[in-house]
């Protein structure tokens, strides 16, 4: 189980790097979308390779960011009964559904996605629209999302494992990280009440003073 585990770890680590890294895309989306319109209204300019690229750039945030996701336990849930469960009976929920599920679906989508892949490349497919896109990199980004999928999902079907022998925490377990404007937020409302005593205490003060 120990090498399992050192499997898992190492799976979760591609898939934190992976998705760290795609995180980037979506500023380079953000201003590429701004220059398109920029470029559109002041020069009365487009181009279809400007719009294509957008959608690339989606696509490789949404599926290479899967098992990012998953890892992180983000991926949308319906809780109305699971939540009310045991963390042991929610570990059984996701080994079943990952065995059953996850990794059916995302190895068959794999799978059928990877022929399309050689037929676009093997024909240099180009993309219907005026001065289009090639095809073949966006048919591409099905086979190897859906493999960081698998992969990620392989790893928290051994954590899951892990956790019903008690050997790991629950990996299930969401750990909410508080952002920088949350802190900030805490902070000011802090020193807010800190100032609040204290001028309460001034005037009892003052107030004894007097009398």
């Amino acid at each position: 189980m120990n090498a399992l585990l050192a499997l898992s770890r190492a799976i979760d680590w591609l898939s934190e790097r992976v998705g760290r890294s795609v995180f980037w895309l979506v500023l380079v989306a953000v201003l590429i979308s701004a220059a398109n319109a920029v470029v559109r209204k002041a020069f009365n300019y487009s181009s279809n390779s400007f719009l294509e690229i957008q959608w690339y750039l989606f696509s490789v945030i949404f599926l290479f960011c899967s098992g990012y996701t998953l890892k992180h336990n983000e991926h949308v849930r319906i809780d109305i009964i699971s939540g009310r469960l045991t963390p042991r009976a929610r570990a059984w929920i996701d080994l079943l559904g990952t065995i059953f599920f996850l990794l059916p679906m995302a190895i068959l989508i794999m799978y059928l996605s990877w022929p399309l892949f050689v037929d676009a490349y093997e024909r240099n497919e180009v993309s219907t629209n005026a001065g289009g896109l090639i095809i073949w990199p966006a048919r591409l980004m099905m086979p190897i999302g859906f493999a960081l999928l698998i992969i990620q999902g392989v790893s928290e079907l051994i954590k899951r494992i892990a956790y019903l022998m008690n050997l790991i925490p629950d990996p299930g377990e969401k750990i909410v990280e508080k952002t920088a404007e949350e802190q900030l937020a805490e902070e000011i409302l802090r020193s807010r009440g800190d100032l609040a005593i204290a001028q309460e205490e001034v005037a009892i003060a003052l107030d004894k003073k007097e009398s």
